[in-house]
Protein backbone atom coordinates (compact mmCIF):
# COMPACT_ATOMS: atom_id res chain seq x y z
CA UNK A 1 0.00 0.00 0.00
CA UNK A 2 1.29 3.45 -0.62
CA UNK A 3 2.27 5.68 1.88
CA UNK A 4 0.14 8.05 2.68
CA UNK A 5 2.68 10.99 1.76
CA UNK A 6 2.24 9.48 -1.80
CA UNK A 7 -1.52 9.32 -1.20
CA UNK A 8 -1.63 12.86 -0.40
CA UNK A 9 0.36 14.11 -3.47
CA UNK A 10 -1.81 12.11 -5.82
CA UNK A 11 -5.09 12.93 -4.26
CA UNK A 12 -4.03 16.84 -3.98
CA UNK A 13 -2.61 16.79 -7.95
CA UNK A 14 -5.89 14.99 -9.14
CA UNK A 15 -8.53 17.75 -6.92
CA UNK A 16 -6.72 20.44 -8.98
CA UNK A 17 -7.14 18.33 -12.20
CA UNK A 18 -10.52 17.74 -11.24
CA UNK A 19 -11.44 21.10 -10.57
CA UNK A 20 -10.13 22.68 -14.13
CA UNK A 21 -11.91 19.95 -15.63
CA UNK A 22 -15.38 21.33 -13.87
CA UNK A 23 -14.58 24.50 -15.03
CA UNK A 24 -13.13 24.72 -18.51
CA UNK A 25 -16.24 22.17 -20.41
CA UNK A 26 -18.80 24.75 -18.55
CA UNK A 27 -17.00 27.52 -20.41
CA UNK A 28 -17.04 25.17 -23.59
CA UNK A 29 -20.51 24.14 -23.45
CA UNK A 30 -21.75 28.02 -23.44
CA UNK A 31 -23.21 27.84 -26.85
CA UNK A 32 -26.10 24.97 -25.54
CA UNK A 33 -26.35 26.97 -22.12
CA UNK A 34 -28.60 30.05 -23.88
CA UNK A 35 -31.98 28.03 -24.01
CA UNK A 36 -33.07 26.16 -27.19
CA UNK A 37 -34.15 28.92 -29.48
CA UNK A 38 -30.32 29.75 -29.40
CA UNK A 39 -28.28 26.40 -29.20
CA UNK A 40 -30.31 25.33 -31.95
CA UNK A 41 -28.42 27.86 -34.20
CA UNK A 42 -25.18 27.68 -32.36
CA UNK A 43 -24.86 23.97 -31.37
CA UNK A 44 -23.57 22.69 -34.85
CA UNK A 45 -21.00 25.69 -35.53
CA UNK A 46 -19.24 24.90 -32.04
CA UNK A 47 -19.72 20.86 -32.28
CA UNK A 48 -15.60 20.40 -32.22
CA UNK A 49 -15.48 22.43 -28.97
CA UNK A 50 -18.95 21.20 -27.55
CA UNK A 51 -17.36 17.47 -28.49
CA UNK A 52 -14.06 18.61 -26.54
CA UNK A 53 -16.28 19.16 -23.87
CA UNK A 54 -17.63 16.12 -23.73
CA UNK A 55 -14.63 14.26 -23.80
CA UNK A 56 -12.98 16.47 -20.71
CA UNK A 57 -15.80 15.33 -18.92
CA UNK A 58 -16.21 11.91 -19.28
CA UNK A 59 -11.97 12.17 -18.22
CA UNK A 60 -13.14 13.99 -15.34
CA UNK A 61 -15.67 11.71 -13.91
CA UNK A 62 -12.83 9.25 -13.91
CA UNK A 63 -10.49 10.88 -12.52
CA UNK A 64 -13.35 11.45 -9.52
CA UNK A 65 -13.20 7.46 -9.40
CA UNK A 66 -9.47 8.06 -9.19
CA UNK A 67 -9.16 9.74 -6.58
CA UNK A 68 -11.75 7.27 -4.72
CA UNK A 69 -9.74 4.17 -5.33
CA UNK A 70 -6.60 6.55 -4.44
CA UNK A 71 -8.31 7.26 -0.69
CA UNK A 72 -9.65 3.22 -0.04
CA UNK A 73 -6.82 1.70 1.08
CA UNK A 74 -6.77 4.91 3.60
CA UNK A 75 -10.02 5.29 4.38
CA UNK A 76 -11.60 1.65 4.66
CA UNK A 77 -8.66 0.76 7.90
CA UNK A 78 -10.87 3.76 9.47
CA UNK A 79 -14.27 3.09 7.93
CA UNK A 80 -15.14 0.79 4.96
CA UNK A 81 -18.40 1.86 5.00
CA UNK A 82 -17.35 5.48 3.99
CA UNK A 83 -14.37 4.15 1.35
CA UNK A 84 -17.35 2.43 -0.45
CA UNK A 85 -19.63 5.43 0.11
CA UNK A 86 -17.05 7.30 -1.87
CA UNK A 87 -16.02 4.82 -4.60
CA UNK A 88 -20.29 4.20 -4.75
CA UNK A 89 -21.02 8.19 -5.30
CA UNK A 90 -17.96 8.59 -7.62
CA UNK A 91 -19.35 5.56 -10.17
CA UNK A 92 -22.53 6.80 -9.84
CA UNK A 93 -21.13 10.60 -11.35
CA UNK A 94 -19.24 8.91 -13.67
CA UNK A 95 -22.75 7.07 -14.82
CA UNK A 96 -24.67 10.01 -14.86
CA UNK A 97 -22.32 11.88 -17.13
CA UNK A 98 -22.58 9.37 -19.74
CA UNK A 99 -26.17 10.38 -19.67
CA UNK A 100 -25.35 14.05 -19.89
CA UNK A 101 -23.27 13.43 -22.44
CA UNK A 102 -25.65 11.73 -24.90
CA UNK A 103 -28.09 14.51 -24.47
CA UNK A 104 -25.26 17.30 -25.46
CA UNK A 105 -24.38 15.45 -28.20
CA UNK A 106 -27.78 14.75 -29.12
CA UNK A 107 -28.16 18.59 -28.86
CA UNK A 108 -25.50 19.00 -31.23
CA UNK A 109 -27.24 16.26 -33.75
CA UNK A 110 -30.58 18.28 -33.80
CA UNK A 111 -28.58 21.76 -34.02
CA UNK A 112 -26.54 20.19 -37.47
CA UNK A 113 -30.16 19.13 -38.49
CA UNK A 114 -31.79 22.42 -37.67
CA UNK A 115 -28.75 24.26 -40.14
CA UNK A 116 -28.36 21.86 -42.90
CA UNK A 117 -31.96 22.95 -44.02
CA UNK A 118 -34.60 22.81 -40.94
CA UNK A 119 -36.08 26.32 -41.79
CA UNK A 120 -38.78 24.79 -42.95
CA UNK A 121 -39.82 22.92 -40.21
CA UNK A 122 -38.66 25.29 -37.63
CA UNK A 123 -41.63 24.97 -35.34
CA UNK A 124 -40.87 21.05 -34.94
CA UNK A 125 -36.86 22.19 -34.25
CA UNK A 126 -38.02 24.57 -31.46
CA UNK A 127 -40.41 21.94 -30.09
CA UNK A 128 -38.01 18.90 -30.18
CA UNK A 129 -34.92 21.56 -28.93
CA UNK A 130 -37.26 22.71 -26.44
CA UNK A 131 -38.11 19.14 -25.04
CA UNK A 132 -34.33 18.04 -25.09
CA UNK A 133 -33.40 21.21 -23.54
CA UNK A 134 -35.48 20.21 -20.50
CA UNK A 135 -34.45 16.65 -20.22
CA UNK A 136 -30.77 17.76 -20.02
CA UNK A 137 -31.51 20.57 -17.95
CA UNK A 138 -32.31 18.52 -15.63
CA UNK A 139 -30.17 15.22 -16.05
CA UNK A 140 -27.71 18.03 -15.03
CA UNK A 141 -29.28 19.31 -12.00
CA UNK A 142 -29.35 15.24 -11.13
CA UNK A 143 -25.80 14.93 -11.41
CA UNK A 144 -24.84 17.97 -9.79
CA UNK A 145 -26.43 16.42 -6.65
CA UNK A 146 -24.72 13.71 -7.28
CA UNK A 147 -21.50 15.79 -7.23
CA UNK A 148 -22.22 17.22 -4.21
CA UNK A 149 -22.61 13.99 -2.66
CA UNK A 150 -19.47 12.81 -3.35
CA UNK A 151 -17.74 16.08 -2.25
CA UNK A 152 -19.88 15.94 0.75
CA UNK A 153 -18.76 12.62 1.69
CA UNK A 154 -14.72 13.51 1.00
CA UNK A 155 -14.61 16.30 2.77
CA UNK A 156 -16.81 14.63 5.75
CA UNK A 157 -14.41 11.32 5.52
CA UNK A 158 -11.23 14.67 5.72
CA UNK A 159 -13.25 15.92 8.88
CA UNK A 160 -14.08 12.80 10.43
CA UNK A 161 -10.63 11.36 10.90
CA UNK A 162 -8.56 14.82 10.44
CA UNK A 163 -6.63 13.84 7.85
CA UNK A 164 -6.77 17.67 7.36
CA UNK A 165 -6.85 20.66 10.04
CA UNK A 166 -10.57 20.44 10.71
CA UNK A 167 -11.06 24.16 10.30
CA UNK A 168 -10.53 23.51 6.88
CA UNK A 169 -12.59 20.75 6.17
CA UNK A 170 -15.61 22.19 7.83
CA UNK A 171 -14.90 25.08 5.56
CA UNK A 172 -15.05 22.88 2.36
CA UNK A 173 -18.51 21.30 3.84
CA UNK A 174 -20.18 24.52 4.12
CA UNK A 175 -19.10 25.47 0.87
CA UNK A 176 -20.47 22.19 -0.72
CA UNK A 177 -23.84 23.06 1.23
CA UNK A 178 -23.68 27.15 -0.43
CA UNK A 179 -23.34 24.83 -3.72
CA UNK A 180 -26.30 22.96 -3.26
CA UNK A 181 -28.74 25.12 -1.63
CA UNK A 182 -27.86 27.88 -4.38
CA UNK A 183 -27.86 25.57 -7.70
CA UNK A 184 -29.64 22.00 -7.52
CA UNK A 185 -32.23 22.65 -4.62
CA UNK A 186 -33.60 25.82 -6.38
CA UNK A 187 -33.48 24.20 -9.42
CA UNK A 188 -35.38 21.07 -7.94
CA UNK A 189 -37.89 23.61 -6.26
CA UNK A 190 -38.29 25.64 -9.63
CA UNK A 191 -36.63 28.72 -8.60
CA UNK A 192 -33.92 30.52 -10.34
CA UNK A 193 -30.45 29.28 -9.57
CA UNK A 194 -28.12 31.27 -7.93
CA UNK A 195 -24.53 31.09 -9.42
CA UNK A 196 -22.24 32.61 -7.04
CA UNK A 197 -23.41 30.57 -4.71
CA UNK A 198 -21.01 27.71 -6.30
CA UNK A 199 -17.91 29.71 -6.35
CA UNK A 200 -16.82 29.44 -2.45
CA UNK A 201 -16.45 25.28 -3.54
CA UNK A 202 -13.86 25.97 -6.06
CA UNK A 203 -11.79 27.61 -3.58
CA UNK A 204 -12.29 25.11 -1.11
CA UNK A 205 -11.38 22.35 -3.50
CA UNK A 206 -8.18 24.25 -4.37
CA UNK A 207 -7.57 24.67 -0.64
CA UNK A 208 -7.79 21.14 0.45
CA UNK A 209 -5.86 20.19 -2.61
CA UNK A 210 -2.64 22.49 -1.81
CA UNK A 211 -2.68 21.24 1.62
CA UNK A 212 -2.53 18.45 0.72
CA UNK A 213 0.41 18.41 -1.61
CA UNK A 214 2.01 20.75 0.95
CA UNK A 215 1.53 18.87 4.15
CA UNK A 216 -0.22 15.82 3.24
CA UNK A 217 -2.67 13.48 4.74
CA UNK A 218 -1.98 13.08 8.58
CA UNK A 219 -1.58 9.42 9.34
CA UNK A 220 -2.59 7.27 12.21
CA UNK A 221 -0.12 8.62 14.69
CA UNK A 222 -0.69 12.82 13.25
CA UNK A 223 -4.09 13.76 13.57
CA UNK A 224 -4.71 17.57 12.94
CA UNK A 225 -6.95 18.62 15.69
Amino acid sequence: MRSPRSVSRVVGGLLILQMMLLILPFVLLHPITAGSQAFLANAAPASGQITAAVFLLFFNSAVTIGISIALFPIVSKRSERMALWLLAASIVWFALQAVDNAHILSIVALSQRFVDGGSANADLYQAMGATLGGTRRWVHYSELLVIDCWMFSLYAVLYRFAFVPRLLSAFALLTVVLHFAGIPLLAFLGYGIITPMGVPLAASQLAIASWLLVKGLADGDRNYE
